[in-house]
């Protein structure tokens, strides 16, 4: 740390650098296997690397495999994986030792929507089964919200949120309706002088509008004179806030 102290399952990470490395695994962004070995030699190498017995290294090989089911393909040359199944095997090989913390640095980046369902039910059980503590780096809020308990929103690299999804996405508050248009600029114009915007936010021809009781703005924005007002809605949509919004929104605030 650049000051203080840290601590990780009770190790200080300075003092006790070995117990706190065998206290936690990594996956990192970048694929880091070895592609001329089969996926359960990859799995007993990093085994044994971190001091176990080639027997035991073979038992938690196996024990690892099944969690991410990936026993059918363990004898195959991890070069023939698709990305998907790299992700499942970097995953296994980050539990051989039985980590009680495990770090994950964006580990869906670049996976197409039903191989990230599949890695996030993964950490899900792995975290409610098998009681590892998950810290996680995204940049899909969607995933964020689904598998954290707490988040974390950095801006600029500081700590700008810190709370469970629903409470980060209440402090917004109200709904969030959002209208694509043609001439954004006389938009823009007549949307900062709407009383009842409690925030607005612009996305090239996208705006956020942040307003309560959306369904009764809807009607007044709709019956805006689209040749007084010199601009057109394409489309309208209200929602909830979400933690995307949060994302976008709540740094303004600070």
């Amino acid at each position: 740390p650049t000051s203080g102290k840290a601590f990780v399952c009770g190790f200080d990470v300075l003092k006790e650098r070995d117990k706190v490395r065998k206290s936690i695994g990594m996956v990192f962004q970048e694929p880091a296997l070895d592609s001329y070995l089969t996926g359960r030699e990859n799995l007993e190498f990093h085994g044994m690397m971190y001091g176990l017995s080639r027997k035991k290294a073979k038992e938690r090989t196996k024990e690892a495999l099944k969690i991410v089911e990936l026993e059918e393909f363990s004898d195959k040359l991890v070069q023939t994986y698709s990305g998907g199944m790299k992700r499942r095997l970097e995953i296994a090989r980050a539990l051989i030792h039985q980590p009680k913390v495990l770090f994950l640095d964006e580990p869906t980046l670049g996976l197409d929507a039903q191989t990230r369902r599949r890695i996030w039910e993964y950490i899900k059980k792995l975290n409610k089964e098998r009681g590892v503590t998950i810290i996680l780096t995204t940049h899909y809020m969607e995933e964020a919200d689904f598998l954290s308990d707490r988040v974390a929103i950095i801006d600029f690299g500081k700590i700008v949120a810190l709370d469970i999804p629903e409470n980060l996405k209440n402090v917004l508050g109200g709904d969030v309706i959002s209208i694509e248009v043609e001439n954004p600029e006389n938009a823009k114009n007549i949307f900062e002088k709407l009383p009842w915007v409690k925030k607005l936010t612009q996305e090239n021809g996208n705006f956020y509008l942040q307003v309560e009781k959306g369904e009764e703005k809807i009607p007044l924005l709709m019956k805006i004179d689209e040749k007084e007002a010199g601009f057109k809605i394409k489309s309208i949509n209200l929602r909830k806030p979400t933690l995307e919004d949060v994302f976008y929104i709540l740094p303004e605030k600070q």
